[in-house]
């Protein structure tokens, strides 16, 4: 089986922080989209540090189904929500310890973003297999797979 290299698809967008507790106020920022094909499975959102509480950038990784379920109808369990706001709206909360921020993006964008994934590894084609090995070697070492007692 031929070995693809790993891809990084990057998408700046802009989006609208709707709310990030009670000092922040609402405004409009840049949030960059980022897919790795060699993290096949998420999708992450990078807020740059001047749009942060901490003044770090921040990157907050999810599920990228969750982002295409959350396009057409209110998805997400836990510290991410995603849900249609009218046609053109899509709405992401982000929950934290202490803090909490809902960022509206405009749907055409994501969409195009999911599209661009999609290219590079489609849905069901996700292969973890050599992340399985990765991980397994990293907790067992590189025994040959022998079992160790």
């Amino acid at each position: 089986m031929p070995t693809t290299l790993p891809v990084t698809l990057d998408q700046p967008t802009r989006a609208r922080l709707v709310s990030a507790g009670p000092a922040a106020p609402e405004r409009p920022l840049t949030v960059g989209l980022r897919y790795a094909s060699a993290d096949p499975l998420a999708i992450s959102l990078v807020f740059p540090a001047e749009a942060t509480l901490t003044g770090t950038e921040v990157i907050w990784a999810f599920a990228r189904s969750l982002l295409d379920e959350g396009l057409r109808t209110p998805a997400g369990a836990g510290d991410v929500h995603v849900w249609p706001s009218g046609r053109s709206r899509t709405v992401v909360e982000l929950h934290a310890p202490g803090c909490l921020a809902v960022v509206q993006f405009g749907t055409s964008a994501l969409r195009r973003f999911l599209r661009r994934t999609y290219a590079l590894v489609a849905p069901g084609d996700e292969d973890l297999t050599e992340q399985v090995h990765r991980v397994l070697r990293a907790l067992f070492g590189s025994d040959g797979g022998r079992a160790v007692t």
